[in-house]
């Protein structure tokens, strides 16, 4: 398969809306029932959103406002702060070129929480040489969810080019097995 560069121009403060269906997908293989989660790419909050309807309490968060009100505005990527205590982090965070800001983004979610945490990345993002830290040499790494649907970042129903997954670690292996690969969609 060729991966084709993306037709979108970028969008400010890195603002692509993540389709509800996204997040009931990471729902369905990881629940957030009683849990206290923090979106910190929080954006328009669509994905808190989904989010509200399970866990106990969502703490939302991000660089900018963007039409909606978050619960404090905090640079995730910035490598030292005050964060809120929560048992989960689950998020669509900025890439970056080259995926850099997205391996930052994993770093840190998994030193600043000791629970669940969730990112909706590119599926290859697992391939690169510079990640192997929080796979394959990570015992919290979990699964990957590989999504069959492509999402629209404009939610009019135009997708983009590349194929996404979720990466979830947990807070120990849940089962004393190798991390799955589990496949979910809009509807699966």
């Amino acid at each position: 398969m060729t991966v084709t560069a993306s037709k979108y121009a970028r969008a400010e403060n890195d603002l692509y809306q993540t389709e509800p269906w996204v997040t009931e997908a990471l729902l369905r293989h990881f629940p957030v029932d009683w849990m206290t989660v923090w979106e910190p790419a929080a954006g328009n909050h669509l994905m808190a959103d989904v989010l509200k309807e399970k866990a106990d309490a969502v703490y939302t968060s991000d660089i900018a406002v963007y039409g909606r009100e978050h619960d404090s505005i905090y640079d995730f990527l910035k490598p030292h702060g005050v964060w809120p205590d929560v048992s989960a982090i689950i998020t669509n965070p900025p890439y970056g070129k080259g995926n850099r800001q997205a391996r930052l983004f994993a770093e840190y979610a998994l030193t600043r929480c000791k629970g669940l945490v969730a990112l909706l990345l590119t599926a290859k993002f697992d391939f690169g040489n510079t990640r192997g830290h929080l796979f394959s040499q990570n015992p919290r790494f979990a699964a990957k969810i590989t999504l069959v649907d492509r999402i629209s970042w404009t939610l009019d129903g135009v997708t983009g080019t590349e194929d996404h997954a979720w990466y979830v670690w947990t807070e120990r292996p849940r089962l004393p097995r190798s991390p799955v690969i589990l496949y979910a969609g809009r509807a699966s």
